[in-house]
């Protein structure tokens, strides 16, 4: 087993980019991602990859699109602010259909916000990351070991898909310090073989035929936009098949849910063991990934013995609760404990949400 490391958020998910076979990283700096790029820039040239600090984010995101068009696993990351700019590229790599990693580490918004740590940028990582409607995977880490985790599985779901991958984090999990077990590192033989199986890469026609980088692989007819946006319609109804993670903790006799996700989901998990250790029947759901939303875990709850749910989130006004209330469909009265624009959740004000929700016991 590999050696427990105590390594911040931001430079753990940029070592695990490196050891799941990314040679490829542009990106430009903002706080509070920093730490990412300036890692980067220290280990990549060792690796046989390449930094590249843009001259703007809108530069960055469209290296990447070039990284990943000549079939190199590639990344960038900002936050909130910058990735807005980074939209129109991140809607040509959807629409081209080229894999690559995007992780936002959000700050407060809207505008130029604050650099504190918030998760205000929900709609934009699972509703309008870009222009024409299309859709990302979305990890949503309440760790630094989840970060980690799901920042390699970012890079395998990327080739597999043939699409951009998107890493919703926050400011918190960015820049705290927490032990992780990292994963082993790909060898060199096993990036180029990865590489050598892209047989859509932009890599010299070699006396072979032409390919259109901007069709991406598999795309003869570029004119034939509908039937592109169908083609992408049936993938996200295989992703809410296939790839819809959560976490799931609710006794049959929960008279009170909490959720959230990420950073607030942590939050709300930790008063959930407070709240059962003074007597309430409460249950808890985290998504895991944010897009495909997990519908089916709101499915699974009795309403008949369920008071209410609860949401945890860092924004204001509620984004994923917004979506958990279109998925209970007024099954349950919804309440929300909510911060945003860098003050980070307190989890005193979710206990007295909670109990005020729950009513007497």
């Amino acid at each position: 087993m590999a050696d427990k490391i105590f390594m911040k958020g931001t430079e753990a998910v940029a070592e695990t980019a490196i050891r799941a076979g990314c040679r490829f990283f542009a990106g430009y700096p903002i706080t509070p991602q920093n730490e990412m790029p300036e890692y980067m820039s220290r280990k990549q040239p060792k690796v046989g990859g390449v930094f590249i600090q843009g001259e703007s984010e809108v530069a960055s995101v469209n290296m990447v699109f070039g990284a990943a068009a000549a079939g190199v696993r590639c990344m960038t990351s900002s936050s909130s602010t910058g990735i807005a700019l980074k939209s129109e590229g991140i809607a040509f790599l959807a629409g081209a259909r080229l894999p690559a990693v995007i992780a936002n580490f959000q700050r407060g918004g809207p505008g130029i916000g604050d650099i504190k740590p918030a998760q205000q940028d929900y709609f934009e990582a699972t509703k309008a990351s870009g222009n024409g409607g299309f859709q990302m995977l979305v990890f949503a880490p309440a760790s630094v070991q989840e970060a980690v985790d799901m920042t390699y599985r970012a890079f395998e779901l990327a080739d597999k898909y043939l699409r951009p991958v998107y890493l919703l984090l926050d400011g918190v999990i960015g820049t705290m310090m927490e032990p992780v077990f990292l994963p082993e590192a790909k060898t060199d033989e096993e990036i180029a073989a990865l590489r050598a199986e892209k047989t859509y890469a932009a890599v010299g026609r070699n006396g072979g035929e032409a390919h259109s980088v901007v069709c991406g692989p598999g795309l003869s007819n570029r004119l034939n936009q509908q039937t592109m946006n169908m083609e992408d319609a049936a993938l996200y109804e295989v992703w809410k098949r296939d790839e819809v993670e959560y976490e799931f903790d609710v006794p049959e006799d929960s008279r009170l849910l909490l959720t959230g996700y990420g950073t607030s989901g942590r939050i709300a998990k930790s008063a959930v063991k407070l709240l059962r250790g003074e007597g309430y029947k409460v249950g808890f759901i985290r998504p895991l990934k944010v897009n495909p939303f997990p519908a089916e875990a709101f499915e699974r709850l009795d309403y008949a013995t369920l008071k209410g749910i609860l949401v945890a989130e860092m924004s204001i006004p509620a984004q994923y609760g917004e979506d958990v209330r279109l998925h209970v469909h007024g099954r349950a009265q919804i309440e929300t404990a909510l911060s945003s624009g860098g003050q980070i959740l307190d989890r005193g004000y979710v206990l007295e949400q909670a109990k005020k929700l729950y009513g007497d016991k």
